[in-house]
């Protein structure tokens, strides 16, 4: 694929910062946030109470000044705007809150017609869309009810008819499920998965609710600001399966190989460069994600190839594990990229479970 096609983030933040109050007052709510949101993706944001999520929100979402780092939406920085520029922005956003915000006075219909108040589509199309929007919702007998009369739930979900009706390129949605039964929840994700999917919208969800989470493409943990975790689920999946192919892992549970999937980093090296040295001290162990090495063995006298290692294969844990030298060079053959753990982050997974310590290090020395 040529690089210049490639696909852009729709939201990509790099060293994002936020406080609260200034001078002495000055409180910080947001550390360090970095990550990339594609076209087509769902985030589902998780964390305690007060851990910053709907502030992060509200930064993506052009509703707050950007204080330190960098938000871009669609290409857009965000730092430095005007409050006439960030409303621009907010355009191709489409808002779902937990406070409804509708209009008392209107419709249901008309609630969520004002979505499309900013669009150029004929007055037809709009009444079309609408009621195409409400009909999905389950809201056809309730389109000309004002929101007084509506439950909570159908409150909710004028909400969301209305921040979903234009198709929006990107889309923030905070507990959109909170006032709604598992049939109607799964409902509003069926259609944010196909808005996703069709429209190659992107969608950032901050819920507690654990019906809903099997749609996350990626999972971002907050806690007292801090980024927990970030996991890219396709990714973690593929790294456990990986894991599971090992012999050192084989045993290990679901949430032990998640937990060591979850720190993994991924890695690229160009054709012919060198991994690590033999006798480099063991401060990572590999999984190739795509391509070949070979292990190079130095005698004293020549260099041989001693095996060649590809796609789902393991390499470096030896010396991880055991604190030794690498007792071998590692390759690449053509481009190769990895997933790869350090000893600081592989030491943390194993203390953090004496089970999976345990395991991996009976395993290991049971192979030897």
């Amino acid at each position: 694929m040529n690089p210049n096609n490639r696909e852009q983030p729709t939201v990509c933040l790099r060293q994002l910062h936020h406080d609260f109050g200034s001078g002495e007052f000055s409180k910080r709510v947001l550390y360090d946030i970095n990550f990339d949101l594609m076209p087509g993706e769902i985030t589902v944001m998780t964390g305690p109470s007060g851990s910053g999520k709907t502030t992060l929100l509200t930064l993506i979402g052009a509703l707050r000044s950007v204080q330190k780092g960098s938000v871009r939406i669609l290409g857009q920085e965000l730092k430095g705007l005007s409050h006439r520029q960030r409303i621009e922005v907010r355009r191709n956003i489409g808002f779902i809150f937990q406070l409804h915000n509708l209009f008392d006075a209107l419709s249901g219909f008309q609630n969520v017609m004002m979505g499309l108040e900013l669009h150029a589509n004929k007055r037809k199309e709009k009444h079309q869309l609408v009621t195409q929007m409400l009909t999905e919702l389950g809201l056809s007998h309730r389109m000309h009810a004002k929101p007084q009369a509506m439950s909570g739930g159908e409150r909710q979900r004028v909400a969301i008819a209305r921040a979903l009706v234009s198709c929006p390129r990107l889309v923030l949605a905070d507990e959109p499920t909170a006032a709604l039964d598992q049939d109607r929840g799964r409902q509003v994700v069926k259609l944010l998965q196909r808005l996703a999917q069709e429209h190659r919208a992107s969608v950032i969800m901050v819920t507690h609710d654990q019906r809903i989470i099997d749609v996350a493409d990626r999972i971002v943990n907050l806690v007292d600001g801090h980024p927990v975790s970030n996991i890219v689920v396709q990714e973690s999946l593929m790294i456990c399966e990986f894991l599971m192919q090992c012999p050192v892992f084989t045993s290990l549970s679901p949430g032990m190989l998640t937990a060591m999937a979850d720190r993994m980093t991924r890695e690229q090296y160009p054709d012919g460069s060198i991994i690590f040295h033999q006798g480099d001290a063991g401060d990572k162990f590999y999984i190739i994600r795509q391509g070949a090495v070979n292990i190079l063995v130095d005698d004293g006298i020549s260099t041989r190839v001693l095996a060649t290692r590809t796609e789902g294969s393991l390499f470096g844990e030896a010396a991880l594990l055991t604190g030794n030298p690498r007792n071998a060079t590692v390759q690449a053959i053509g481009e190769v990229t990895l997933y790869s753990l350090g000893h600081d982050d592989f030491q943390t997974t194993l203390d953090a479970n004496e089970t999976l310590k345990a395991q991996v290090i009976r395993m290991f020395f049971q192979r030897q």
